[in-house]
């Protein structure tokens, strides 16, 4: 399997060789030259598999240089019981994300049992082992550059924490995240974790990242790597999750099943998209937005206009509080007929800070060939979904799961399973639950009073060259 760029003018490469960096050279994201596409047999033997041979038969299509039996003894240390067992007390931990009827053709998606009770989990904790697996295979170091809205710097940190040859600096928004995930992140004491807070929203963070990814000389001497959505490894981790949700909300594979996926930078709703380009029966990719709407924007009118810092609101979802979906060029690369030099002139005036329009272009259309559909949801929307799904059916959800439930239900049709993907656990956004049910979510006893544990970072303006200069001194 070899990995092209979107934007075309980087050297092919293969899976491990793009592992362990985060842009390609030319500023552009890595995809597969075409995916991998799955016969109706194959589908059949996938549909009794546990999720660890899930994992290694999907994954093992797009890391065909890993040798097979190091991928699966990859994939089975990482998905077992004992590592997503943090989730509510009558989790099924060996399903790894058991799904949840909550009436008939209504699902819910456990995808918070992990460490760090966010969806992040369920491909950090593989890209840990992977990075760890190819670092000890060169006895290089890796220096991982990451940007985070809430859950992903957490499931980095836990991930990342003890493992030889890598280091973890962390750019979050400074006072942007909620209680529990700053604490998840700042508690940590470990020598290789470095908290980096930022005067500004997620995409000021985000886009330092980038900033550094694209220098490549200073890339390339403190060997910088990533965590974030835009490290391929971490989207195909998570297009597992899309097999095992529809195999186990169907009973044969003539159905097909829609995904209801709460989005902010793209990579969750990304990972259904490749999997319905491998040929999984999906009828619906439905992308739910919180008010920072760009997303939805783009789906119902073909404008995609990425918000300023100033522009970009905190909210009681904010994880998904992002105006620049970095995942998104992905997507417009396969809508764009995999046409690099139309992504390139697209993102000339979105990378200096403008927009792009599509709806008077042949490529519009062609939105609804890839079944997607899109809605909004406000703070009020969420207090009211969280309300009524724990009066309705006795089951309390995190604000961000409100948002794809609330949008979900919005695009349901009759007769098609709608599976909404749950992305963290409530006790990560307690005061929003107070406020919606008046009482405080259960959490894991390993995370009572986390918030009184001591708490350390370093604050920086938005400035390439502050964090630059951090990682220079502790690489």
């Amino acid at each position: 399997m070899q990995y092209l760029s979107t934007r075309g003018r980087a050297p092919q490469k293969t899976f491990t060789q793009i592992l362990l960096g985060g842009l390609m050279e030319d500023g552009g994201l890595s995809l597969p030259v075409q995916y991998p596409q799955l016969s109706a047999e194959e589908l059949a033997a996938m549909r009794d598999m546990n999720y660890r041979e899930l994992a290694f038969s999907v994954l093992s299509k797009f890391a065909d240089d890993i040798p097979a039996a190091d991928l699966r003894a990859l994939v089975d240390k990482t998905y077992t019981a004992q590592v997503y067992c943090n989730g509510r007390p009558d989790s099924n931990a060996e399903a790894i994300t058991p799904l949840r009827e909550i009436e008939p053709g209504l699902f819910l998606q456990e995808l918070s049992n992990g460490p760090t009770l966010a969806f992040k989990d369920m491909a950090m904790q593989l890209l840990g082992n992977l990075f760890e697996y190819a670092l000890a295979k060169t006895g290089e170091q890796l220096n991982i550059l990451g940007a985070t809205s809430g859950d992903t710097g957490s499931s980095a940190e836990y991930a990342m924490r003890g493992k030889k040859g890598v280091k973890v600096f962390m750019l979050s928004p400074h006072g942007k995240m909620s209680a529990f995930q700053t604490a998840q992140m700042f508690s940590l004491q470990d020598p290789n974790i470095f908290n980096i807070a930022v005067r500004g929203v997620f995409d000021d963070a985000q886009d330092i990242v980038k900033a550094v990814s694209n220098d490549l000389d200073f890339k390339t001497r403190y060997r910088i790597g990533t965590v974030n959505s835009i490290n391929w490894a971490r989207v195909v981790a998570q297009v597992v999750y899309y097999f095992k949700g529809y195999f186990a909300a169907t009973k044969s594979n003539d159905e097909a099943v829609s995904f209801s996926v709460p989005s902010g930078n793209f990579g969750n709703i990304c990972a259904g998209h490749i999997a319905r380009m491998m040929g999984l029966p999906i009828r619906k990719l439905i992308l739910a937005t919180n008010e920072n709407d760009v997303l939805d924007e783009f789906f119902r009118t073909g404008v995609y206009r990425p918000r300023g810092t100033v522009e970009t609101l905190q909210t009681s979802s904010p994880s998904m509080d992002i105006s620049k979906a970095s995942n998104f060029e992905r997507f417009i690369f396969d809508l764009v007929g995999r046409d690099p030099a139309v992504v390139r002139e697209l993102w000339a005036s979105v990378d200096k800070g403008g927009a792009f329009d599509l709806s008077g272009t042949p490529y519009f259309p062609r939105i609804e060939e890839y079944g997607f559909v899109s809605g909004r949801s406000t703070h009020g929307h969420r207090l009211a979904t969280i309300r009524s799904t724990q009066e309705k059916y006795g089951v309390m959800i995190d604000p961000h799961t409100a948002d794809g439930l609330k949008v979900g239900l919005e695009h349901r049709e009759a007769g098609v399973p709608l599976v909404v993907l749950e992305t963290a656990l409530p006790a990560k956004f307690e005061e929003t639950i107070l406020e919606a049910l008046g009482q405080k979510p259960w959490r894991p006893e390993a995370f009572d009073n986390i918030e009184t544990l001591p708490q350390r970072s370093l604050l920086v303006d938005v400035s390439v060259e502050q964090v630059k200069n951090i990682v220079v001194t502790n690489a």
